[in-house]
């Protein structure tokens, strides 16, 4: 199965990529939420199966993506502990959530 990790920051997709295991396994970093829906349906036409976004996205950046693709291929997204949240806060400066 072909997966890909999309990873949001100050990226540019066609420069920013690698991939593993000649190419099952690929990372790409995107710049925002629309890049990140078009380079996943360039991937998904490239027999992409699976992908895994960064935490960045939250839910409703992988129902973004879900719905980019078609719901045809599965998304999912990063979370961490509640217990990290202050330390997440203090390296991203993303709200502490409040659920």
């Amino acid at each position: 199965m072909k997966c890909a990790f999309l990873i949001m920051g100050p990226f540019n997709p066609q420069q920013d990529h690698g991939e593993i295991a000649g190419g099952l396994a690929q990372i790409v970093g995107v710049s925002s939420l629309e890049e990140a829906c078009q380079t996943a349906v360039r991937l998904e036409q490239a027999g992409v199966e699976c992908f895994e976004l960064c935490g960045a996205f939250g839910p409703e950046g992988a129902k973004a993506v879900i719905e980019a693709t078609g719901g045809r291929v599965p998304v999912g997204y990063v979370t961490h502990l509640r217990e990290q949240d202050l330390l997440y806060h203090q390296v991203f400066g993303d709200p502490i959530r409040e659920d």
